[in-house]
């Protein structure tokens, strides 16, 4: 009975262990913040997640191709943490493809984030920290 017990317990931490690497925790990763449009006319097309456009208004971000994983993080919420200290949350619902012009350090998110920091969409960039929320 004790070796079965040990043996559910090995398996169990196997397990965590590689959810964990296939999901890529990760935590405060220096990054640039980006402005992207996810409605329908806006930049691209819709989004790689799920084949959608979706409203501005909402909290969303594009992550740069390493950080999208192939789509492992969609639907996913990361924080983002503003150079100011301020933290917010967005869904990613899109990956900021590098081979198309994006930053190999870059986060593309909705106007939403940004009038959540109080920012103005204009500035184009601003330095950032993000990290999945876990």
């Amino acid at each position: 009975m004790a070796s079965t017990t040990k043996a559910v317990v090995i398996l169990s931490i196997v397990i965590v262990l590689q959810v964990s690497r296939i999901a890529g925790v990760v935590g405060d990763i220096p990054a640039v913040m980006s402005v992207n449009g996810f409605e329908k006319g806006e930049e691209g097309g819709p989004a790689k997640c799920d084949g959608q456009y979706h409203n501005d208004s909402l909290f969303l971000v594009a992550l740069t191709t390493q950080w999208y994983q192939q789509g492992l993080r969609c639907g996913r919420m990361i924080n983002i943490k503003s150079s100011d200290g301020a933290i917010g949350q967005a869904m990613v619902v899109d990956e900021c493809d590098t081979e198309n012009g994006c930053r190999t350090d870059e986060i593309s998110t909705s106007a939403a984030v940004w009038h959540a920091f109080g920012l103005d969409t204009s500035l184009g960039e601003v330095f950032v920290t993000w990290s999945d929320v876990l």
